[in-house]
């Protein structure tokens, strides 16, 4: 009786919440091992809200994204969002009633007084659309279109990792799933060696504007862990311990996991605990990606023809134009998400200097991409979105006087991203700035609209994919969120 006693008193944390979990752990157990066969046994998931059992919500449009985002914040006004008026007031004070009243970050405080700040490269029309594209921005003219510009984005962050957490996960504050997540728990991955959510990321060499990568950019907040996206090195193996030590071959690794996976069933069955299954699926893929990497990662056989598409800095590990044709590669095989991250776009003071870099490295690889999808006949079921966090104010940051420090601040009112592929409407352009590029005036497109967009054309209802923590359903777009559909083809 008292050695009775003593084991209750005994039990462990771990031990109070698997047992007191088993319903929920059991649930999200199912969800986590039917797809990969990993408990054949398990029954089918079969809970509301807990991803999509076998099918989406209706025919998806596309079977991949991969998100070109931009870290920084490009400044509209000076690559797609033409506005001749800012060479009319060039010089001369931002009129009170566009700012009036406005939230700035803390850099530009009180708006009253700036200096309006004309386009520092020229405009021109290009295409069968006749879009406005800066000189910046030769290569994506070229495939004008191909694309779809939203130029009537606004969000509600003025700071870069609130506004980034904000696009990618709903909210400003990190700890929710990013939609990649979303997507890998939605609706998992069509590649059995690869995962389903990769991330990749560059910053252009000698910029003094770079950004940080916080991993919860690309996290599974309280999803289960599996669902965070993996990501690819720049140097090194692509993944880390992808290389057996010296001494394990294949087979006998096989062996080894083969009995820990035994171990961690033993541990599952006795606490429930969902991230036991999410070591046992984490290992498993490990061993898949020994082999599947390799040869993911070895461009010798890409002809020289698509390497030269993506411009010279393609076979250098690390780089935007590098990971834009390895993001063509994992969609080939199956890959649900592709997030590419580069950072550098934070000109504050260095729109004529560093502003150049960014668009020489990143313009080329963004345009090669969409043609090499679309040469491949990937285009039509690949979604490709290309975008900052927010825009860069019309008005001056700096001294007009010195050319070489002008600079923008940070502009949450309106920017501008483009979307290609996937069932969007190309060749069009949406949505519209006030002539100063202030505010998002006509069909206004909020961040949550945004995802929305994004999840529809994967066959997915924003508001019916949902995962229960803390008491209520959380979703990609929390309460908010309609499809625009005035993008779809």
């Amino acid at each position: 009786m008292k050695m009775d006693m003593q084991r209750h008193l005994d039990i462990t944390r771990r031990e109070l919440f698997g047992k007191a979990a088993t319903g929920l752990g059991t649930a999200a157990l199912a969800g986590l091992l039917s797809r990969d066969g990993l408990a054949a046994s398990m029954p089918a998931r079969t809970d509301v809200g807990a991803g999509l059992p076998g099918a989406t919500h209706f025919a998806p449009k596309a079977k991949h994204v991969i998100y070109l985002f931009q870290n920084g914040a490009p400044t509209h006004v000076d690559l797609f969002d033409y506005k001749p008026q800012l060479h009319k007031l060039h010089g001369k004070p931002v009129p009170d009633s566009y700012v009036k009243g406005k939230r700035f970050s803390t850099m530009t405080g009180n708006a009253s007084g700036k200096l309006m700040l004309q386009p520092v490269e020229p405009f021109a029309q290009h295409g069968r659309s006749g879009a406005w594209v800066s000189q910046f921005m030769p290569h994506t003219a070229n495939v004008a279109d191909e694309l779809c510009f939203i130029k009537s984005m606004h969000t509600e962050a003025v700071n870069h990792a609130p506004a980034i957490s904000f696009l990618l996960s709903g909210g400003e504050i990190p700890g929710r799933p990013t939609l990649g997540a979303w997507l890998s728990y939605g609706i998992g991955s069509a590649a059995d060696d690869l995962p389903a959510f990769v991330v990749m990321t560059s910053v252009s060499k000698g910029t003094s504007c770079g950004q940080i990568f916080y991993d919860f950019y690309w996290g599974s907040g309280f999803l289960p862990s599996r669902h965070q996206g993996v990501k690819l090195r720049g140097g090194g193996d692509p993944v880390l311990y992808l290389s057996n030590p010296d001494g394990m071959s294949r087979d006998i690794k096989r062996g080894l996991l083969d009995d820990v996976a035994k171990l961690n069933r033993i541990k599952l069955e006795r606490h429930n605990d969902p991230e036991i299954a999410t070591r046992i699926a984490q290992y498993e893929m490990a061993f898949k990606m020994q082999a599947s990497v390799p040869d993911l990662a070895d461009l010798s056989n890409e002809p020289k023809s698509v390497l030269d598409m993506y411009g010279p800095q393609v076979t250098e590990r690390g780089t935007f134009a590098h990971n834009c044709l390895m993001a063509r590669r994992l969609v080939e095989r199956g890959v649900r998400c592709v997030q590419l991250m580069h950072a550098g776009w934070d000109q504050h003071n260095s729109l004529t200097t560093e502003l150049y870099t960014q668009c020489k490295d990143t313009d080329q690889p963004s345009a090669a991409l969409v043609a090499d999808l679309k040469q491949r006949g990937l285009l039509d079921d690949t979604l490709v979105v290309w975008g900052g966090e927010f825009g860069r104010t019309p008005f001056l940051q700096g001294d007009m006087k010195n050319r070489k420090r002008w600079g923008r601040d940070h502009h949450p009112y309106a920017f501008t991203v483009w979307m290609a592929g996937g069932g969007i409407k190309p060749g069009t352009t949406y949505g519209a700035s006030d002539d100063l590029g202030m505010h998002a005036v006509e069909n206004r497109v909020h961040v949550h609209d945004l995802q929305a967009t994004v999840l529809h054309q994967l066959g997915i209802d924003h508001e019916q994919l949902t995962y229960r923590f803390q008491g209520r359903r959380f979703r990609l777009t929390d309460v908010h969120g309609h499809v625009v559909s005035g993008v779809l083809s």
